[in-house]
């Protein structure tokens, strides 16, 4: 993968290396600071980060990113159709770090996109937040939010789009994902599987949207323990959904679906005029069928305002309110889900040892933080040490979330974020007793320089509660070329 994106990029900057190449080139580096009073960073200094920042007490960040996109095709006239853009855009993006006291260096993305119309195929690296919640101020979607490193993947989506003889009044959208989840995980070579679709009534000022995520981890090995079937017959297998023999049965009966499944169910309604915006959003998680039910009431509800007048101090506010204790407990114990947990993929719903949903979900590497007894899972070590269900240790969690974004001059802007939530870990997790409250915040200010590609960014963030009282800063440079 690594060297088939190398060779498609080196093969589109020479074949771009004239006036269109650089009108379009865009170089981005970078730099930061960061300490804490703990040995690890406050929660909103490192999550919700694609994995970019490393969790230590003092270190140093650093990344270079180029981006380009060209035009293959004329531009449309007014003659076209009303002026449709019937050209074919091709992208692509580097964007390399290095972290941990100059110890980790790596490509957050590496990506060739080619887009037509509203149909984009996309491949490598590169970030992705899946779901209607606002990428910016929330505390993440319950499906894929921007807290892991962007997983290797094949993509294609096609952005809203009429469905015919409905005079524009239905749209539809969808997803089609094949990803690699690589080495560091309980099952090695796994494949990954995304696919979702939306619906979305209304062409005025309202509008009203409903869609299903649906995720997959499948195949895999591990010496001594399991090799999953990664066929192309077991391909169709996991996006069906149906049950089937992948080889973690053992020739008994069949219960389950193969690989570690699970979606999220999102619907919400949007209302705007030429001054603002609203959004209302709810999610509903499930990791097995039995979730999809009017029983489920786990969800993330979030409310988004946005201030559409261009000299407005306030532009945005996100408020939202997450609700996950109830996890299917109209089931006996033994059968009820473990959001982002499974029994044969015991890494879960995670990646470069981040989770890939909400970040308000705690996993092993965020509570040896937190529980002197709580230790990460070596996936290289013995299987017999590595339990099934315990990697994400808290996943009933109830909480809320405030996010504003204030433009208090026309260089500086305002982002604050605060979070409470009451954690009660898991069905099978014993670290929590009752609950253990926690309050999360970040204030951070960004100052661009009048006629200059410098900008300068100052974080601070205070946690406090039953698991972690910690401050911490982060201040950071940036130098932007946009040609």
């Amino acid at each position: 993968m690594k060297k088939f994106l190398t060779i498609i990029l080196l093969l589109s900057l020479q074949s771009r290396l004239h006036a269109q190449f650089l009108d379009s080139l865009q170089i981005k580096a970078g730099t930061s600071a960061s300490i804490a009073s703990r040995d690890y960073l406050p929660l909103w200094l490192q999550a919700n980060q694609f994995g970019t920042v490393a969790d230590r007490k003092s270190d140093f960040t650093t990344h270079l990113s180029l981006y380009n996109s060209n035009r293959i095709g004329n531009a449309p006239t007014v003659y076209d159709n009303q002026g449709d853009d019937h050209a074919l855009y091709i992208s692509y993006g580097l964007d390399a770090y290095n972290n941990d006291h100059l110890q980790k260096t790596f490509f957050e993305q590496a990506f060739v996109k080619a887009k037509y119309r509203k149909l984009t195929l996309s491949m490598g690296r590169f970030e992705q937040i899946i779901g209607e919640v606002d990428h910016d101020l929330s505390s993440g979607s319950l499906g894929v939010s921007s807290n892991a490193r962007p997983i290797p993947q094949l993509n294609l989506s096609l952005d809203y789009t009429d469905i015919p003889f409905t005079n524009g009044w239905f749209q539809f959208k969808f997803m089609f994902t094949h990803g690699w989840m690589g080495n560091d995980q309980f099952l090695q070579h796994a494949f990954l599987h995304e696919d979702n679709l939306y619906v979305r009534f209304g062409k005025h000022k309202l509008k009203l949207y409903l869609g299903i995520q649906h995720y997959a981890v499948w195949g895999g090995e591990r010496a001594g323990f399991y090799d999953l079937d990664r066929s192309l017959k077991g391909f169709f297998q996991v996006i069906s959904g149906i049950s089937a023999n992948d080889g973690s049965t053992n020739g008994e009966k069949l219960t389950n679906r193969p690989g570690d499944q699970r979606g999220v169910v999102e619907g919400g309604a949007e209302w705007e005029n030429d001054n603002v915006k609203f959004q209302l959003n709810a999610q509903m998680p499930f990791d097995t069928g039995q979730g999809l039910t009017y029983r489920n009431i786990d969800h993330l509800v979030s409310l988004n305002i946005y201030n559409k007048q261009p000299d407005a101090i306030f532009k945005k506010l996100v408020l939202e309110f997450i609700y996950t204790k109830q996890m299917n407990d109209f089931y006996a114990l033994q059968y009820r889900e473990s959001y982002y947990n499974n029994g044969v993929y015991r890494t879960g719903w995670e990646y470069d040892d981040h989770i890939i949903g909400t970040p308000l979900f705690i996993n092993r590497v965020r509570a040896q933080d937190y529980f002197p007894d709580v230790k990460p899972f070596n996936w290289n070590g013995p299987t017999s040490l590595i339990l099934p269900f315990s990697n994400i240790v808290s996943n009933r969690t109830v909480g809320g979330h405030v996010g504003t974004v204030l433009a208090l001059t026309r260089n500086l802007t305002s982002k604050t974020m605060l979070t409470y939530t009451q954690n009660y870990g898991n069905y099978n997790v014993t670290y929590f007793d009752k609950y253990k409250a926690q309050f999360y915040s970040l204030e951070e200010l960004n100052y661009s320089f009048k006629h200059s590609p410098l900008s300068v960014k100052a974080s601070f963030a205070y946690d406090a509660g039953d698991l972690s009282q910690n401050f911490g800063s982060m201040i950071g440079i940036q130098w932007q070329f946009r040609k």
